[in-house]
């Protein structure tokens, strides 16, 4: 994997979000230079729709203060003064990324290459799977495989075992990369906008099994894929990321499979690459992502 160690020394990420009014970029800016930072990045956006206002800001700590829960703490004025949500993260800190995936393994070899090549700055503690596909590839870049099949019966066991496995190997990110079983509510109540998921655009449309021999039998023209936080709402979280590939006539079904498995990969990648850079702010039922 890269190292990009001296490039990030120093180097911290505030993201907020607050009612929108005057003076918050000011305040911020002020906050940072009275502290000794540079400000390397910034990016705002204020909702007309809701008034509400989100902000990253990426700057190089060159004082005194140089950890993140001391910025918090600092901070905790004007946050207070705004009624804002405020995170600091510093930049050299990886998130911890557990991928599931089951018996589609085009995203999983995609992230995990772009991990081993230092395109994904993350660690991955473990891969889980229902199904032991993918056994030998996860073990061939030296990585724990841990197999969770899944049955009705043995359903709320397994997710508790997932959950216990979160917990203990301190994930920050779930991916679910092709990963076949709908979570529970349960799960998706502990777990609100720690995991991502990945399938094809046609939903409402094309449910079930073979969507994209469904969509060429009925001459679809435009292959996407989605990829969002997931909530209690089936594949209705906040979108994160989206694309699509025209495709026509002459086309067969399996030539839709492959262009659809490229597209999910690189929807996935850039969607996971955003959140672990800390460029995506949730704002209800939608995101706000500072590209």
């Amino acid at each position: 994997m890269a190292d990009h160690k001296g490039e990030i020394d120093g180097l911290f990420v505030l993201t907020l979000s607050c009612p929108d009014r005057r003076g918050i970029v000011a305040n911020v800016a002020q906050f940072l230079t009275s502290n000794a930072c540079n400000i390397v990045e910034s990016a705002q956006f204020g909702d007309p729709a809701d008034g509400n206002f989100f902000m990253r800001v990426c700057f190089r700590a060159e004082g005194k203060i140089r950890d993140a829960e001391a910025f918090d703490q600092a901070f905790q004025g004007i946050a207070a003064e705004y009624g804002m949500t405020a995170t600091f993260t510093r930049v050299g800190d990886r998130p911890r990324v557990l991928i599931m995936v089951s018996r589609f393994g085009h995203c999983l070899n995609d992230l995990l290459f772009r991990w081993r090549i230092g395109a994904l700055a993350m660690d991955i503690p473990a891969v889980i799977s229902n199904h032991r596909d993918f056994e030998e590839l996860v073990g061939s870049y030296d990585l724990p495989f841990v197999h969770l099949p899944v049955t009705k019966e043995t359903k709320a066991e397994q997710e508790e075992k997932l959950l216990d496995l979160i917990d203990e190997k301190q994930i920050d990110i779930v991916v679910l990369a092709r990963y076949m079983q709908v979570l529970s509510p349960e799960v998706c109540r502990r777990l609100p906008g720690r995991v991502i998921n990945i399938h094809h655009s046609f939903l409402p449309s094309f449910k079930g099994a073979r969507p994209y021999h469904q969509a060429h039998g009925r001459g679809v023209k435009l292959i996407g894929a989605t990829a969002h936080y997931v909530t209690e709402d089936l594949d209705e979280g906040p979108i994160i990321e989206q694309d699509v590939e025209r495709v026509d006539h002459a086309m067969s079904g399996d030539d839709f499979v492959s262009i659809g498995r490229d597209v999910e990969c690189a929807v996935l990648a850039r969607a996971l690459k955003w959140h672990l850079e800390r460029r995506v702010l949730v704002s209800g039922s939608r995101t706000v992502v500072f590209r």
